[in-house]
């Protein structure tokens, strides 16, 4: 059931080399287009509005049209539903540091020289050189400042990652075998606690999703926690009415055994709509 998360750099096909790996091990496969249409059909948004997430900072004009950490909250309850099913091999720009450090996955960052990602893109996207090299250079700052802002980590630090892969200079059906065989050993000593922490994972970030999503509720400072399936929330003004309102969108979650909610002073801030 083990699930393996890969962050790749552009240009160094680990898009490739992900769906190899499922293939392999009969996984379900997710690229980024995949969790982003995933995330855009649970919570109605965009796939171009997601794009914000890793792809290019917002105008000032668009600011107030958007709101960034919603989408990264969405994206976020996406990515680690999928991830709580298992059996899992997920792709994208930025994904790997979403997956629990718990034991039953895989944190991999594909890497390849500049050089060999510059000629692959300007193969892939018809570019020439000069063009290749300058759409690789912005994009390798652009995601990169992005994630930094929104999760507050660098993509490139290599202790983020369970593995560092390097795809220029050995085959890929290699590397997959190294990955294959790593997921297995994962299958066979992963436990059931390490997958509800997992689970546990999964449900609070739905939970913090369905608060931010909720006309009445949206970005009030609500604190969200799961254990075996047992959420607590605790926050300024969680008193009647509020309490009763966020307590029945978190039951409304899979999973959800029981909601415990902390009622404190003053009360929110009415809201219309």
């Amino acid at each position: 059931m083990a699930v393996i998360a890969i962050s790749q750099q552009i240009g160094s096909r680990g898009l490739e080399l992900g769906r190899r790996v499922a293939e392999e091990l009969a996984y379900h496969f997710m690229s980024g287009d995949d969790l982003y249409a995933a995330t855009s059909q649970r919570y109605s948004v965009t796939p171009e509005q997601l794009l914000i997430l890793d792809e290019r900072t917002p105008h000032f004009w668009e600011r107030a049209k958007t709101d960034t950490q919603s989408f990264a909250a969405y994206y976020r309850a996406t990515v680690l539903t999928e991830f709580a099913r298992g059996n899992l091999v997920a792709v994208g720009r930025a994904v790997a540091h979403v997956l629990p450090q718990v034991g039953c996955g895989l944190r991999v960052r594909v890497v390849a020289p500049f050089e060999s990602r510059v000629n692959l893109v300007a193969l892939e996207e018809k570019l020439a050189p000069a063009a290749a090299e300058r759409r690789v250079l912005h994009y390798d700052r652009e995601v990169r400042a992005r994630v930094q802002s929104i999760s507050n980590i660098d993509i490139e630090d290599a202790s983020l990652y369970d593995l560092v892969i390097n795809t220029a200079n050995q085959p890929l059906e290699f590397l997959a075998t190294t990955l294959t065989t790593l997921a297995r050993k994962i299958d066979g000593c992963a436990d059931s606690g390490q997958w509800q922490e997992i689970r546990d994972a999964a449900i609070t970030q739905q939970v913090r999703a369905a608060l931010l999503a909720h006309p009445k509720i949206r970005d009030a400072e609500i604190i969200v926690s799961c254990t075996c399936g047992a959420v607590r929330m605790s926050g300024p003004g969680l008193v009647p009415p509020w309490d009763e309102l966020v307590d029945g969108v978190a039951r409304q979650i899979e999973g959800v055994a029981s909601v415990n909610v902390a009622a404190d002073e003053p009360p929110m801030p009415l809201r219309s709509g």
